[in-house]
């Protein structure tokens, strides 16, 4: 199966990450992380939760059912064993060699990443490519329309427990809006 390792950023905004890790679940692709990552996610989430003014109590809450909820549906999208992997990567920014080392032990095929200039293509072991979230869904939504229009119908069904209900069409506009503006584009049209 096609394995993805999610770098943190593209994990941060909620509306996006929930579509991503839905479109996993039902299968066209296999999503990839590591514990860096995930500790990574956590002190962004946090820094953000708190500036909304979300109090402590709530975001530990938040954040054990996140994370819970992806250990519980991808139990073995943790990649282990990495970390002497990490010595070998020359990158731009040395902090973010974690993440290339991550995707070599996990065998992933690309990282999909938003911060593309911190992982130039030279840098990369080959085969393995990275692309940017808009760029990896909008691939995924032509290789598997049906199975991303389920999973953006299942984020959608979602969404009225914690705020305002809404639609698939709403999602993909949303989307467009704010972080994949292409894949939001082609949603829309795919979902008429």
């Amino acid at each position: 199966m096609f394995s993805a390792l999610l770098d943190t950023c593209v994990l941060v905004p909620s509306r996006a990450r929930d579509v991503l890790l839905e479109v996993a679940s039902t299968g066209a692709y296999r999503p990839l992380w590591s514990a860096e990552i995930l500790t990574e996610l956590d002190r962004t989430l946090r820094l953000l939760l708190g500036k909304r003014g979300v109090s402590q109590e709530e975001t530990d809450a938040y954040l054990t059912r996140l994370f819970r909820q992806m250990e519980t549906a991808f139990p073995d999208a943790l990649v282990t064993d990495w970390e002497s992997l990490a010595e070998t990567v020359q990158l731009p920014d040395p902090d973010d060699r974690h993440v290339i080392a991550a995707a070599r032990a996990g065998r992933a095929d690309v990282i999909v990443t938003d911060n593309l200039a911190d992982f130039p293509p030279a840098a990369l072991p080959a085969p393995l490519a990275r692309q940017s979230l808009d760029d990896f869904l909008l691939d995924t939504l032509h290789l598997h329309p049906g199975l991303v229009i389920i999973a953006v119908r299942t984020v959608a069904g979602r969404t009225g427990r914690s705020g305002p209900p809404m639609a698939a069409r709403d999602i993909a506009a949303y989307l467009q809006a704010h972080s994949t503006p292409a894949f939001g584009e082609r949603l829309l049209a795919e979902l008429g």
